[in-house]
């Protein structure tokens, strides 16, 4: 099976969660007018009352392309979001919340630079893929007791690519 992603937006990816962008968002002027503030434009979810919501950096290395597909995990406790500092695009696969995935489950998405992602809590993503060396991503999710990430391994026999030759190119 190969997966081929398309473009990213907010109606395709609804499902999964939320696109970060400025694109066609709702906004408000701040700050004596000269501030847009696009508000709310992800909300972090947290399943404990003592959880709290963190921010990191992730510094990323692409994969060879085509890539098998072999495992992908899910974050049953909070979300988590990544967005993009470098301004490069990215690939985001994921899959619906619930029990492990079917591979004819899983859908695969092509972001822009100037979009981020947050998965809702349980949804089945990939670990991030970036397209450039020494990537960096903003990362915001949980902090907080107890185990907030579930990996799931496809049979060997399963063979499933991420091909994203033809969108990148």
């Amino acid at each position: 099976m190969i997966i081929q992603p398309q473009p990213l937006t907010k109606e395709a990816f609804a499902p999964f969660g939320d696109v970060i962008e400025t694109q066609d968002s709702s906004h408000f002027a701040i700050n004596n007018g000269n501030t847009d503030r696009y508000h709310r434009l992800a909300s972090v979810e947290l399943a404990q009352v003592d959880d709290r919501a963190i921010i990191n950096i992730f510094r990323a290395q692409p994969l060879k392309m085509p890539l098998r597909i072999q495992m992908v995990e899910r974050h049953p406790q909070g979300s988590q979001a990544f967005i993009p500092l470098k301004q490069n695009a990215f690939l985001v696969l994921v899959a619906p919340p619930g029990q492990p995935p079917e591979p004819e489950a899983l859908q695969a998405f092509i972001a822009r630079g100037d979009q981020g992602v947050n998965y809702r809590t349980g949804v089945w993503h990939h670990p991030i893929l970036c397209c450039v060396e020494d990537d960096d991503f903003l990362v915001v999710d949980r902090d907080g007791t107890g185990n907030n990430c579930d990996e799931y391994y496809f049979d060997e026999k399963t063979e499933i690519y991420l091909d994203p030759q033809s969108v990148l190119a």
